[in-house]
């Protein structure tokens, strides 16, 4: 995996789903810009690769494919993705927020570690993000949080499953030494606080 050397930082967030990373990603874009950062706030999947409607399918359980196939139309889409956004964004010395990258490829596509790594091997050449947030919201909240917006429950979007999926990103924590660990069951703006500390920290901002 690559290391960003341009002048623009990257920053990504992660989690469950429910657990808030739209919410605050959006913040951090709005407290950046008001120093003057100019910043792009970006998605995966994404929906404008050659790849996003068959990933949309899938999700929505009108396609099925294997599961190491599924991560490859992830893969596929991440590599557009960055070739088209966020790698012209960085050299240009603007920052990017993405709401998702492939750590949650190798969340929620693994079963066990070995797969975790299998997974990681189909990203290697990849970008690292200077900095991943990651948000510790319990599955049960994650689920309610999800009802409440009355959303119909994706593929991945299963207690069981959340569960799991923590899991492996805690695992991560044991490979990668740039993601850091944000309790997102605290109010909104307390959540907040604590990423923008975290932040101004890495990047010496004021």
């Amino acid at each position: 995996m690559k290391k960003n050397l341009w002048p623009g930082k990257f920053i990504v967030f992660e989690g469950l789903d429910g657990s808030g990373l739209t919410t605050q990603a959006k913040l951090l874009k709005n407290f950046l810009e008001k120093k003057g950062i100019k910043t792009i706030l970006t998605k995966e999947p994404t929906k404008n690769s050659s790849v996003s409607k068959e990933i949309q399918e899938i999700l929505d359980h009108k396609k099925e494919i294997g599961p190491f196939d599924f991560q490859k139309l992830f893969a596929k889409d991440r590599e557009e993705h960055l070739k088209r956004e966020v790698i012209p964004a960085l050299k240009k010395g603007v920052w990017i927020i993405s709401d998702r990258y492939f750590f949650s490829s190798f969340a929620y596509g693994a079963e066990d570690k070995s797969e975790i790594q299998k997974i990681i091997e189909l990203n290697k050449n990849f970008l690292l993000p200077d900095l991943t947030i990651l948000l510790k919201v319990d599955p049960e909240i994650c689920m309610e949080r999800i009802k409440k917006r009355q959303e119909e429950i994706k593929l991945f979007e299963k207690k069981e499953k959340l569960e799991k999926v923590w899991q492996n990103y805690c695992h991560l924590l044991e490979i990668f030494d740039n993601i850091k660990v944000v309790n997102g069951q605290k109010p909104i703006e307390k959540v907040f606080q604590e990423i923008t500390k975290l932040v101004r920290s890495k990047f010496n901002l004021n």
